[in-house]
């Protein structure tokens, strides 16, 4: 009897699962997913205190010695410099002593795109192409230098469940710019990253690996553990904006020059120093020499600043 009752429970149960029909997304579905991503991404605007922690934690070398935590903190100013279905660019600016203004890094996030420039060393990166399946979905989040050069690009796909809002990505990296003057006991950052958006600001939550590349063979060195916090606040942002306005068209015009030289170029390489000057010292004179006096005419400084990233330019 219990062996008949198992068998009529099994095909019960078979019955049931079989007569279970798939999730079929539809496109207001996707759509809406969609504008969810990109309301996750906008809400990152904003004027914040940012805090900036790391600290290595394991190494397999049991000789190593461990660098002294980094701490760091300061006001930034994040602003929306373009707002596209397929494209969202968000440029930081950072607030010293309410007078200082440094053009920071800047984030662009491409929705489906197929094309990733991955770090290699050395100032090199390579350019990689995703298949139609691996870009289906994803938003991928290229991280710019304060120069507007490349610095390290990854893919994912943002995920909003339980009141959570996040995304995550790995890619490989140059070394950060609190250790790249520093060290040179390493030459790659591989970053584990995750961006989660809170009602008060939002999180970039990072475990690094810092890998030692040398004749296609990666070592760890350690892994870190980093957190940088943007958390809102009532802070004075006048000076960033006022920095801005002076400056942002000339900045339009260096993002225009860099994009002709992804269109173009497969693989790219970067010089250190031309004439003993690193290509945003060069780039940061060029603009406060052509915004000193006059209102910037877009278009003006184009020449030059071609010029200036040609320069820096090694296309292997």
């Amino acid at each position: 009897m219990r062996t008949l009752f198992l068998t009529a429970g099994l095909i019960l149960s078979a019955g049931f699962f079989g007569q279970t029909k798939p999730v079929v997304k539809t496109k207001a579905t996707i759509d809406n997913k969609k504008e969810e991503d990109r309301a996750s991404i906008k809400s990152m605007a904003g004027v914040y205190k940012v805090s900036f922690d790391f600290a290595e934690t394991f190494s397999t070398d049991t000789g190593y010695k461990y660098h002294p935590r980094y701490r760091e903190w300061g006001i930034e100013y994040v602003l929306l410099v373009e707002d596209s279905p397929y494209k969202i660019a968000l440029q930081h600016l950072l607030i010293i002593n309410d007078s200082i203004i440094i053009k920071h890094w800047r984030q662009d996030w491409m929705f489906e795109n197929k094309e990733i420039y991955n770090y290699f060393k050395d100032n090199e990166w390579v350019k990689t192409t995703l298949t139609d399946a691996q870009a289906k979905g994803t938003w991928t989040q290229k991280v710019y230098q304060v120069d507007d050069s490349p610095r390290y690009q990854s893919f994912g796909t943002w995920v909003h469940i339980d009141g959570k809002h996040f995304w995550e990505g790995v890619n490989d990296s140059p070394l950060p710019r609190r250790e790249f003057t520093k060290r040179n006991d390493y030459n790659v950052m591989k970053r584990h990253s995750r961006m989660e958006i809170f009602n008060d600001g939002w999180v970039l939550n990072q475990d690094n690996e810092k890998i030692v590349r040398n004749n296609g063979i990666d070592k760890v060195l350690c892994w870190e553990k980093g957190i940088e916090r943007f958390t809102k606040g009532y802070y004075n942002a006048g000076p960033a904006i006022k920095w801005w306005e002076k400056q942002k068209q000339y900045w339009a015009d260096v993002r225009i020059a860099w994009e002709e030289v992804y269109v173009k170029t497969r693989d790219l390489k970067l010089a250190d120093k031309i004439d003993k000057k690193k290509l945003y010292e060069s780039l940061f004179s060029l603009g406060d020499k052509v915004c000193k006096d006059t209102a910037y005419a877009q278009g003006s400084a184009k020449a030059d600043i071609k010029k200036v990233i040609d320069a820096y330019l090694k296309v292997s």
